[in-house]
This record gives C-alpha cells, structure tokens and sequence, in this order.
C-alpha cells in the first residue's frame, strides 16, 4: 500500500506557530513519526508539503495509479478551497482528513470543512497521533 500524506499552508511553521494550539512538535518529527509507522505496518509513505494551493491540486491530482489512500491536513484551506476538494474527489482514492487542533472548538471560521464530505473520515484535535490513526484507519482497510 502506498499513501500520499499533504501537508497545507504554514505547516513548515510547526514547532515555533502556536505551540499552545499546534504542540511543539516540527514538521520533520511529526513526519519522522509517520514514517516510523509506516515502516511498522508495511506501507510506503510519501509526505509533501506546500503554502500553495495550485501545488497542493497538482499534487493530489497526480496521485491516481501512484497512490492508494491520501492523508490530508489542508490546513487554512481546509474552510476555502473549492479546488482541493475538486482534486480529492477527482482522484477516486479515499482521503483522511486531519487537524491538529479541533477546529470544532476554535473560531466560527474554522468550524465548516469543505474538504470532509470528500472524505472517508476526518481526525482532529490529537495532535500529531491524528497522522498515525490515520495511518493506521487506511492501512487496515477502515
């Protein structure tokens, strides 16, 4: 099985943006995490992350044939991007939502996905554990 985990706009900032609402971890510990599990379960992980929305599409969309499942935290695009959503459908492999703060208890903005009702699920509010139950949710057929 091989999955394709996106990461979305100021991700690359973890570990320095909000740590009292994004934790402490970076961006390359939460990946070293993901790929550790990975290895443990079986799976080929890829990871990719990017600020910019036509990249995130490009990406997603050149996943067919590529990839199995997709692991997405669209991060700010999450409540605007139409095309993200687009994309995802597009590919016809299922997508994992993940957040991690739970957008549901943060601002009104943040409360309305657009990306979820593509999806097969969506985990928020854990923390970085979300990309391994994730993981975990796709490598085992859930």
């Amino acid at each position: 099985m091989r999955i394709l985990v996106v990461h979305g706009p100021n991700l690359q900032l973890l570990g320095k943006r909000e740590p009292d609402i994004y934790g402490a971890k970076t961006l390359k510990q939460i990946d070293a995490e993901i790929r550790q599990r990975a290895k443990q379960l079986g799976v080929d992980v890829r990871t990719f992350q990017s600020n910019h929305e036509g990249e995130i599409v490009d990406k997603i969309g050149s996943t067919a044939g590529e990839y199995d499942a997709i692991i997405i935290n669209p991060g700010a695009y999450t409540h605007t991007s139409i095309a993200i959503r687009d994309a995802l459908a597009g590919t016809g492999i299922p997508a994992v939502e993940v957040h991690l703060s739970n957008t549901s208890a943060r601002e009104e903005f943040r409360h309305r996905s657009l990306i979820a009702p593509v999806c097969k699920g969506t985990i928020a509010g854990f923390g970085s554990i979300g990309y391994v139950l994730a993981l975990e949710a796709l490598a085992k057929g859930e």
